[in-house]
């Protein structure tokens, strides 16, 4: 998933030239805290919140005056990885950035409400499309296979013994949130996936040097 997938594309447009009171106002009836500053071609030359603007005696000060410019901006370009937005909004402590074409352009905004949304639709997806999905990355790696694969390391890590079709019911039952849970977290999860993926592959060619032998 990139930056693109998460950014909202609806966003104020302000201008260099506005006065506060216009921006004030704006951003008020827009409820909105912050907002990007853009030129008249939709690049971002700033950003200001609304604590700047309450902090100003005049009111007909030019938000350029104002702003945060853009060499101070926490942004993101919209074909970054996704987990770059979450990394960065934790580490500047940022409630929304920038997202941005190669170019400079202002194309939309992340904020942390957007990664939060997005990460409670994904705990919903059925386990068993995630593993549809590395069957079809796996080449030559049939399903019974890969969930022949799936009941080994099962094995190896609770020391239940399953079948692949076992482990097949399983999944078909199970989404994404409830398995990160069951495995004690999304890295833990993942790891699993890697190992049953490798251990896959390593049973498909130990059969392969087998049968030429």
């Amino acid at each position: 998933m990139k930056v693109k997938a998460l950014m909202d594309t609806k966003f104020i447009k302000v201008y260099p030239e506005d006065t506060v009171e216009v921006v004030s106002k704006i951003m008020h009836n827009r409820k909105k805290f912050s907002t990007p500053i853009i030129d008249r071609s939709d690049k971002l030359v700033g950003w200001v919140n609304s604590i700047d603007l309450l902090i100003v005696d005049d009111k007909k000060t030019l938000i350029k005056d104002v702003m945060h410019n853009l060499d101070t901006i926490i942004v993101l370009n919209k074909e970054e990885p996704a987990k770059n937005a979450v990394l960065k909004i934790v580490k500047h402590k940022v409630v929304s950035i920038p997202v941005l074409t190669d170019d400079g352009t202002l194309v939309g905004l992340v904020r942390n409400c957007d990664i939060t949304k997005t990460l409670a639709k994904m705990y919903d997806i059925p386990v068993y499309k995630i593993f549809k999905s590395l069957n079809s990355e796996l080449k030559g790696i049939s399903w019974d296979e890969l969930m022949d694969s799936a009941a080994i390391v099962t094995k190896q890590i609770t020391g239940e013994n399953i079948t692949g079709k076992e482990y097949e019911s399983r999944i078909k039952k199970s989404t994404f949130g409830q398995a990160i849970w069951s495995c004690g977290g999304l890295e833990r999860f993942f790891t699993g996936l890697i190992k049953i993926g490798e251990i896959a592959v390593a049973r498909k060619v130990s059969h392969k040097s087998i049968v030429r032998k």
